[in-house]
């Protein structure tokens, strides 16, 4: 089934992605209607209609089933009920059984595990008797990380002992359900980003080298300064992921890289995803582009890179000092600057991101971290 022009779209979700999903699927010839409850979401601005309600909200799931021709989400939090009952009227794309994996860190692990991709070691714990047990079998340090909900590093706790993980848990029983992971000897962390049609088609863009702060990403690197040999098995290693999801849409695949080349899979995100916001500038095709041209069944673009590129978030912190000098980034002629409408500017927020072009990807993160710098942004 192709979605045609002049037919609208319906998203879930109203931040700095769907923002620019809407702006993508604008500027192809398509309306497109964003459910988010924030009355201020970025997304809105560019938007045909903006339904401001919870994502629950029976009435506005309503509109939508009605309105739209096919729908997509610009997050995994959102109701699998809600994106089921959606998919009775029209395309839901990526599907509720994809979501309801991505967004349970425990059925997460044990898709990965059962299907054979490499993972770290982990235990699952769902209440606190069984917290306990299952503690005797980690290897610490370990990480704890809530089975819903968590992101840029919240719902995690680093934990050097048996000790700290239960009193971490006492007094943040919110925790549970959850993966307790033995902490791995990290060398490097890169994504790969994929494009899967409704027949199965697959693109993929490079894949990406990705450093974070505190658990949110800072920066990335395209393509990974890596070997072949192990981009293509990361690729190889998403795309048999999706395969076995049956995906539809944009997929980002995260990984661990440890000792010689040691791949392990550490999460997916099903939909397009912030180490991938470099294609807005250094692809022949973004991957909100390619998110529009999944969920209408039109042909997949190339994911080509044109030039290698660093990109760097922008986060809240950084207008401490009032507005941020951005004459320094108009300055530099191969730099682009994103920034995501957001009103209210928190530490650890994200508020747009710039992305640099470079001869090589040593050149462009060169220019990146100098741009960054000069930014006032802290190594």
């Amino acid at each position: 089934m192709t979605v045609m022009q002049h037919t609208t779209l319906g998203l879930l979700g109203g931040g700095q992605l769907g923002r620019m999903f809407s702006a993508a699927a604008r500027t192809m010839g398509y309306d497109v209607i964003v459910l988010d409850p924030d009355p201020a979401s970025p997304a809105a601005h560019f938007a045909t209609r903006h339904l401001c309600a919870a994502f629950e909200d029976s009435a506005a799931l309503e509109t939508l089933a009605q309105s739209c021709a096919a729908i997509t989400t610009e997050f995994e939090n959102v109701s699998a009920e809600a994106l089921e009952q959606l998919a009775t009227h029209c395309p839901v794309r990526p599907s509720a059984y994809a979501v309801a994996i991505a967004q349970d860190r425990v059925r997460e692990k044990t898709f990965f595990r059962d299907h054979g991709f490499p993972v770290g070691p982990f235990v699952i714990a769902r209440h606190p008797r069984e917290f306990e047990q299952v503690l005797r079998d980690v290897k610490f340090p370990a990480i704890i990380k809530t089975a819903r909900f968590g992101y840029d590093g919240k719902g995690q706790v680093r934990v050097q002992s048996i000790l700290e993980a239960m009193q971490a848990v006492e007094s943040q029983p919110a925790l549970l359900p959850a993966v307790i992971e033995t902490l791995v000897p990290l060398r490097l962390e890169i994504s790969v980003l994929l494009a899967r049609s409704a027949n199965g088609q697959t693109t993929l863009w490079p894949v990406a080298e990705n450093r974070h702060q505190h658990g949110i990403l800072d920066l990335t690197i395209a393509p990974a300064r890596i070997r072949e040999e192990l981009a293509a098995r990361a690729c190889k290693i998403a795309t048999d992921i999706a395969d076995h999801l049956e995906y539809v849409g944009i997929l980002a695949v995260e990984f661990f890289v440890t000792g010689i080349d040691t791949l392990l899979v550490n999460e997916i995100a099903p939909r397009p995803h912030n180490s991938g916001h470099y294609t807005l500038d250094a692809c022949v095709t973004s991957q909100f582009e390619q998110q529009v041209r999944t969920l209408c069944g039109l042909p997949l673009g190339s994911t080509e890179l044109l030039r290698p590129a660093a990109m760097v978030n922008l986060l809240g912190d950084l207008w401490e000092q009032g507005t941020p000098p951005w004459e320094v980034i108009f300055q530099e002629p191969d730099a682009k600057l994103h920034l995501y409408g957001k009103q209210a500017p928190r530490p650890g927020r994200k508020m747009g991101h710039f992305t640099v072009l470079g001869n090589s990807a040593h050149e462009a993160l060169e220019k990146a971290l100098r741009l960054r710098s000069a930014l006032g942004m802290p190594d």
